[in-house]
């Protein structure tokens, strides 16, 4: 499966934003899919990941209540849907998918066979 992470940009503290993965090849109902982020200077770190089939969906402390994840397998697209934006969630935010993934693998991120390029967020104070 391959994987186009898109919308991010420029946004203020307090602010909202979207973003999108949009999967292409087979078997997109199969994947978990995650977001993974990484901020100028720090390591890569989960952010939130949706399960394949049910869509259970799994969020990491930081976002708990902020940001919520969702998926249309129809559409293979899974969103992330960020509210309360703080400059500190600056970062670039990668979508990535593993098939089949077991629950609790979904924020390790050598467990997901395949990447986005990523796309830019940024939270201005």
């Amino acid at each position: 499966v391959q994987l186009q992470a898109f919308g991010g940009g420029l946004v203020q503290a307090g602010g909202s934003r979207r973003l999108s993965c949009s999967a292409s090849g087979r078997g997109f109902i199969n994947y978990t899919v995650a977001w993974f982020r990484q901020a100028p200077g720090k390591a890569r770190e989960s952010v939130s990941a949706v399960k394949y089939g049910v869509g259970t969906t799994y969020y990491d402390d930081f976002v708990k209540g902020r940001f919520t994840i969702s998926r249309d397998n129809d559409k293979k697209i899974v969103y992330l849907q960020m509210n309360s934006l703080q400059p500190e969630d600056t970062a670039v935010y990668y979508c990535a998918a593993a098939s089949f993934l077991r629950d609790n693998y979904y924020n390790t991120e050598r467990y997901y066979n395949f990447w986005g390029q990523g796309t830019q967020v940024t939270v201005s104070s």
